[in-house]
């Protein structure tokens, strides 16, 4: 038997000669699979809705735990704004203003878990998704809005512990806050829609 007839008959599988076990293929030992890129940074910024729930028992907090910091001083100023207004003679809507409150305080705890459940999903990525309209991702550079307000608030609190500035006027003119937040808004509005309108 020539060496062709040889090698043809191993590449078929018969064996050669008596007591030669016939030619067999290893198998090819199989790779393990790489981790997806990202994932372990993705899961390093996962949120835990337990503990936004928790943490919005202070109003805002669970919020600004997930990172929607705006909705966070938003339900914050809400909060106090209506406590404030429950100090006042307003007896005839003192108990719609306190069924406002307990409600509110409840949404918010429901609301920073149910945000910290969304920003885990699209994170991950684990299935085709759309954020409602209202949950967006928050911007990793901050607001202008906030830094200014954050300056503002530090600076009246600094003078008011340092040079003993009087506060009896913000009593009288902290409902300004809701006309500058709402002028915020229209003008954040305004310049999407130009946006909108450019594309």
């Amino acid at each position: 038997m020539n060496a062709q007839q040889e090698e043809s008959r191993l590449d078929r599988g018969e064996s050669g000669s008596a007591g030669t076990p016939p030619y067999e293929v290893p198998e090819a030992i199989p790779r393990p699979a790489s981790p997806r890129r990202g994932t372990a940074h993705a899961e390093g910024r996962t949120k835990s809705p337990v503990l936004a729930a928790l943490m919005s028992l202070m109003p805002g907090l669970g919020q600004c735990y997930v990172g929607y910091y705006q909705q966070g001083f938003i339900y914050i100023l809400v909060v106090a704004s209506v406590i404030t207004v429950l100090n006042q003679n307003i007896n005839a809507l003192e108990p719609l203003f306190k069924l406002f409150l307990a409600f509110f305080w409840l949404f918010n705890i429901v609301d920073a878990a149910r945000r910290a459940m969304f920003y885990n999903e699209a994170l991950a990525g684990l299935r085709p998704m759309e954020l409602p309209e209202q949950i967006q991702f928050p911007s990793r550079h901050g607001t202008l809005a906030g830094g200014i307000v954050l300056i503002l608030l530090g600076g009246l609190l600094f003078a008011h512990t340092r040079f003993g500035m009087p506060l009896e006027w913000v009593e009288r003119w902290w409902p300004v806050a809701f006309i500058l937040a709402g002028l915020y808004l229209i003008y954040r509005s305004v310049i999407e829609v130009r946006k909108g309108q450019k594309r």
